[in-house]
């Protein structure tokens, strides 16, 4: 590139320079995308989570699905647990370890199977399966969750044990669980418990309220439209550079033109100089002297 003439030599600082503020643009929309996307769930957390609790038919009327902006919303649920159908979904981030949440269906007063997850347990002492499991409550049991839509099947295939599920995708529980209560459930959604009458003296321990954390994504998009900004600064900063090289080059060649009646001896050039000055600087900088 250095044999290339000066004015094609910039053209390509400045194209690339170009190149990298529109992949840095790209790259900050993308931020901004996912900060925007990251203050409506926070704003659906703290519109619904705390919300007063209201019969199912009313959010999902039998037959519908789970509509966006009902997600987290608390609905009271009378009916009976089938704990017979008890599932243990793996690999839940709890506690600091790889915990399981307890998922149980739940069958309606009216008919409907809701799937329950009530709660996460650690894994056992000397085994990666929980020692023990508390047990659900028998009979009729009021039970108030809020409603999250079913999760997408796990991407790498992973599979899981018999007794268990790698995610808490409802229509792949309702295909593990007994034929008649898995066809009765209802596929798009499932409850987080937050409380169940009468209660048990164990019960798994309570999911954790999602966290207020915007996240990093708004400092991620400011520094990307900074480093495009400094892109353009430093490709200045070397066509600069440059030209200040080639404006001594040329005063150094007409003061040596000037002075060859007077000396034999070339005077050196203000670049070498300069360099001689940076090095010096350069060493007395880590304190080093040959």
């Amino acid at each position: 590139m250095q044999n290339l003439p000066r004015a094609g030599r910039w053209t390509i600082y400045i194209a690339i320079a170009i190149v990298f503020a529109i992949a840095c643009g790209f790259l900050s929309y993308w931020q901004f995308t996912r900060n925007e996307s990251r203050a409506e769930q926070l704003a659906l957390v703290e519109q619904n989570y705390d919300a007063a609790p209201v019969a199912l038919a009313e959010l999902i009327p039998a037959g519908s699905d789970l509509l966006a902006e009902d997600e987290w919303r608390p609905v009271e649920l009378v009916g009976q647990y089938l704990s017979d159908d008890e599932l243990l979904v793996r690999n839940r981030p709890h506690g600091g370890t790889a915990a399981f949440e307890v998922l149980v269906p739940f069958e309606t007063n009216d008919g409907r199977v809701i799937l329950i997850d009530r709660g996460w347990v650690a894994p056992g002492e000397d085994q990666p399966d929980p020692d023990v499991v508390p047990a659900t409550p028998t009979g009729e049991v009021t039970v108030v969750a809020r409603l999250r839509p079913s999760e997408a099947l796990p991407s790498s295939g992973r599979s899981a044990p018999e007794g268990q599920v790698p995610t808490i995708n409802v229509p792949l529980v309702a295909a593990t669980i007994a034929a008649d209560a898995g066809a009765m459930m209802d596929r798009s959604v499932y409850g987080l418990m937050s409380s169940e009458d009468p209660a048990m003296a164990t019960t798994p321990a309570a999911l954790d309220k999602p966290s207020e954390d915007p996240g990093p994504h708004l400092s991620y998009a400011i520094q990307w439209i900074l480093f495009a900004v400094m892109g353009f600064v430093f490709i200045g900063y070397v066509i600069r550079t440059e030209r200040q090289y080639r404006r001594e080059d040329e005063e150094d060649e007409a003061d040596s033109s000037g002075d060859t009646s007077k000396s034999a001896t070339p005077r050196p050039s203000r670049r070498r100089d300069r360099d001689s000055d940076d090095e010096d600087a350069l060493i007395d900088a880590i304190g080093y002297r040959p």
